[in-house]
């Protein structure tokens, strides 16, 4: 579970609204952040979403996009390891889930958190004046999601044995796919020789039939319902259920269609990149290609389901420092564009990158012996070197492959070969 939270102090000007970006996690775009309601009542927002880790760290960013000029922030980011079993019908590698409401119903404390709920998801309270409050605690356990028992304390229910209706979440919806999980528990001092049994359903549409509610609890999901606007929910009971129906708890969650990401492999190598680099571009931070509209600067990826990167071009980017040795691990590369900037030290080993056709390390201050590996990749007909600290010998292979454009002038202490 990852829950971010944002309080806007004015880190723009004072009296500047608050900036409304983008939050994406590990390529996948989470959703937008949006405070300026919460920071009128003076409030906090928070986000929350559950997705599967796919390696040992996770990547959370927030990025600018065009609703706003000013730059993003935030308050407080928790990350908060979920048994296995939490919503474990959700299809994790294909899908992330966003949350929309969680509410204790009937209940109108404080939000209900850790430690009565182990992993400190957020209950808010969900009342109705036409509801009866239960204050008996019951004693539950076992259930799906493991929700913290003292939601089970209230609930909403009818005052007699007829239809219970009312609107959650309390705010319309977009048109997406949700999961819906409803907790419902019996207040064992009510029920004598009665029974509670009735049906749900969600705008109209039958959702559970025949739910029979006992002291030991119960709870309904549905892993993928489409839904759009105001959500009526509507517990009805059946025929011979002589006590009214009652809910203590629920939770909705936008399912979310992740993204993909890029091979973890090229990640790790440009990393090694961006760390040899002494001033690496500022938005080199997360998924090097995802979401699309959020690549790096300078980083040409691929399409398809397995994401490569295909190309660099950093071109009079400033940059200083070093070529780390792992550029020659990204071998989907067709082009390494480096010119113009002020990275010295040795050229690479690029044996590796079968795909090279064109290497631009151009008005640099590489130096020592130019690498005769490039006589041997395949495809290679583009390689500028001029303008650099570089010694020694041409590589004869280099002059004498065919289809190479080889540019080594403004290299004083570079010689020919003997004829």
């Amino acid at each position: 579970m990852i829950r971010t939270t944002y309080y806007y102090g004015g880190v723009n000007g004072k009296g500047t609204p608050p900036p409304v970006f983008d939050q994406i996690v590990d390529g996948t775009f989470w959703g937008v952040v949006n405070t300026t309601a919460d920071y009128a009542d003076g409030l906090a927002s928070y986000y929350e979403g559950v997705f599967l880790a796919q390696g040992k760290s996770i990547s959370v960013c927030i990025a600018s996009n065009s609703y706003t000029t000013s730059d993003p922030f935030i308050s407080a980011l928790e990350v908060v390891r979920l048994d296995g079993t939490l919503y474990n019908s959700t299809d994790f590698g294909n899908f992330g889930l966003s949350l929309v409401a969680r509410h204790a119903f009937g209940y109108s404390g404080p939000i209900i958190r850790f430690p009565d709920d182990e992993f400190d998801r957020f209950w808010e309270p969900y009342s109705l004046n036409s509801t009866v409050p239960n204050n008996r605690k019951l004693q539950v356990s076992g259930f799906w999601n493991l929700p913290p028992s003292r939601i089970f304390n209230t609930d909403l229910r009818a005052t007699q044995v007829q239809p219970l209706e009312f609107t959650w979440p309390p705010m319309p919806l977009t048109k997406s796919t949700y999961y819906i999980a409803l907790y419902f528990a019996h207040d064992s001092d009510s029920l004598g020789d009665g029974s509670r049994v009735f049906d749900v359903s969600v705008n109209g549409i039958t959702y559970y039939k025949e739910l029979s509610v006992t002291p030991a609890g119960a709870v309904i999901f549905a892993s993928r319902w489409p839904l759009e606007g105001l959500t009526t929910l509507t517990l009805s009971p059946r025929s011979g259920s002589n006590l009214p129906p009652l809910i203590n708890g629920g939770e909705m969650f936008e399912l979310i269609s992740l993204g993909g990401r890029t091979l973890v492999r090229d990640v790790t190598a440009l990393n090694a990149i961006k760390s040899s680099f002494k001033n690496a571009p500022v938005d080199w931070n997360g998924d090097p290609c995802m979401p699309k509209n959020y690549t790096w600067s300078g980083v040409t990826c691929s399409e398809g389901p397995r994401i490569r990167i295909v190309a660099l071009n950093l071109t009079s980017m400033g940059l200083s420092g070093s070529l780390a040795t792992e550029v020659g691990k990204l071998t989907g590369l067709s082009s390494i564009w480096l010119g113009n900037n002020s990275l010295s030290g040795s050229i690479p080993d690029l044996s590796s990158l079968k795909l090279l056709e064109s290497v631009h390390l151009e008005d640099n201050r590489f130096s020592g012996t130019i690498p005769p590996f490039f006589g041997g990749v395949p495809h290679l007909r583009e390689l500028y070197l001029q303008n650099n600290n570089l010694t020694g010998q041409i590589p004869s292979n280099l002059l004498q492959k065919p289809g190479l454009e080889l540019r080594t002038s403004g290299n004083p202490f570079l010689t020919q070969p003997p004829r």
